[in-house]
């Protein structure tokens, strides 16, 4: 793909429906699980895009078996020339519990992809990974995708951040990432954000892509906003359809409110009066 396409493609659509795939694969990294499925119906998704996904089987809690909502993800990874699409998973409730607890030969229902994904940078500019926690998902198809699309064999750099050294293994979904724990426990002790200030002293002629927590982002938004650095962040939200019909995932942008799943995930920074209140 040349960096021409990457930067005007429109969104890839999703077929209509959601879709049974099986699971083809499962991998811990500390507390987060890497979940491989294979999805011959689908087309490849860009970066940035999620999928809404729930477990075929046993998809539901309390003495009613009441049915749980389906989960949106952002995708992990997509192999040119594969079907497979992977997932990065952490057990933070009961929806995400049983997801967790797939492996392989079982069945996962998916609906995707959705919504925008990443573009390229805008003239001339750097790309630069930051990412927090689970958030680090969307960045490692998007360096994959800026290694085909450039043709080389260094990687986009990333920085990523997390609470301590055991969450900090997910780093290994990236290459050659620059690590921040909270605690210290792996690389530099404090916020990812003190990597990020140091990366735009050394070079400012670049295009910032963010995805990880509120507070997190709400940070990236504020540093880049100060140097006249575009951003380009993949938000997190409550969605419950991924197709903008329940308007559960609305969030203000200075044009007004918008529809997350349908008008994001992914939104320039310029876009927003702020990430969290």
């Amino acid at each position: 793909m040349s960096a021409a396409r990457l930067a005007s493609r429109d969104r890839v659509q999703a077929p209509f429906g959601r879709r049974a795939v099986p699971v083809t694969g499962r991998d811990r990294l500390g507390p987060y699980v890497v979940l491989g499925c294979e999805d011959l119906a689908g087309p490849r998704p860009q970066a940035g895009q999620f999928y809404m996904l729930a477990a075929s089987a046993r998809w539901g809690g309390g003495a009613a078996e009441r049915p749980f909502l389906p989960r949106a993800f952002s995708v992990l990874r997509a192999p040119l020339g594969s079907d497979r699409l992977e997932f990065l998973l952490h057990d933070v409730g009961p929806g995400t519990n049983r997801l967790c607890e797939l492996d392989e030969g079982d069945g996962l229902q998916i609906l995707g992809p959705l919504g925008v994904g990443f573009r390229s940078p805008r003239g001339d500019r750097r790309p630069l990974l930051a990412g927090g926690g689970v958030g680090i998902a969307p960045l490692a198809i998007l360096q994959d995708e800026f290694a085909a699309a450039r043709g080389v064999e260094e990687p986009v750099p990333a920085l990523l951040g997390f609470r301590d050294a055991d969450h900090a293994r997910g780093a290994a979904l990236l290459a050659a990432a620059a690590v921040a724990t909270d605690d210290g426990g792996a690389g530099h002790h404090g916020p990812v954000t003190d990597l990020l200030l140091d990366e735009l002293h050394r070079e400012p002629r670049t295009e910032v892509y963010a995805c990880g927590p509120p507070a997190m982002l709400e940070a990236v938004r504020m540093i880049c906003a100060e140097r006249g650095v575009p951003v380009q962040l993949a938000l997190e939200s409550g969605m419950a359809c991924g197709f903008g019909a329940c308007f559960g995932c609305v969030v203000e942008t200075h044009e007004g409110f918008i529809r997350l799943c349908v008008d994001g995930p992914v939104l320039d920074g310029d876009r927003l009066p702020a990430v969290i209140a």
